[in-house]
Formats: C-alpha cells, sequence, structure tokens
C-alpha cells in the first residue's frame, strides 16, 4: 500500500509500511508496520510495544533523527 499524507509544514510524509517516522506528540521514532482504522501503526525502530498514531501526528525525520534510529538498530544487532 502507498499511502502519503501531509505533515503540518506542507511536506508530504510516506506511511508505506517500512517508512521511518516521527510521533509530533512525543517525539518518538517509529517504522510503520501498518494501517487500522484511521491510524498509523508505529514500532521503536529496535523493535518493542507498537502504539497508533493519527495519520495528521507524523512528521518526516530530520537526518539527525534518521541516523540515530539507525545506530539504535544497529547497536541492537551488535549487543550494545
Amino acid at each position: 500500500m502507498t499511502a502519503h499524507t501531509p505533515d503540518a509544514g506542507g511536506h508530504t510524509v510516506s506511511l508505506d509500511t517500512g517508512a521511518l517516522v516521527i510521533d509530533r506528540r512525543d517525539g518518538r521514532a517509529g517504522v510503520v508496520i501498518g494501517h487500522v482504522g484511521p491510524y498509523v501503526q508505529l514500532r521503536p525502530p529496535r523493535g518493542g510495544q507498537a502504539w497508533d498514531v493519527p495519520p495528521e501526528d507524523v512528521r518526516t525525520p530530520t537526518p539527525t533523527e534518521e541516523l540515530s534510529a539507525k545506530v539504535a538498530v544497529a547497536n541492537r544487532r551488535w549487543g550494545r
């Protein structure tokens, strides 16, 4: 499923499964794992408990946020 939604700044946010987004309500990074009703389901990049977010409350990550999420995933792989 290809889904896109505009964020508050008018930028297009990809809501495709596997996309990294930021929950603007609390700043958590999450990977899109699906859609249920009006919500986008996110899971932390390192794994863990999923949560639901309204699509208007997600935004694209900054380069720093994206790098931080990737480092967290790599650290988990290496047991850190």
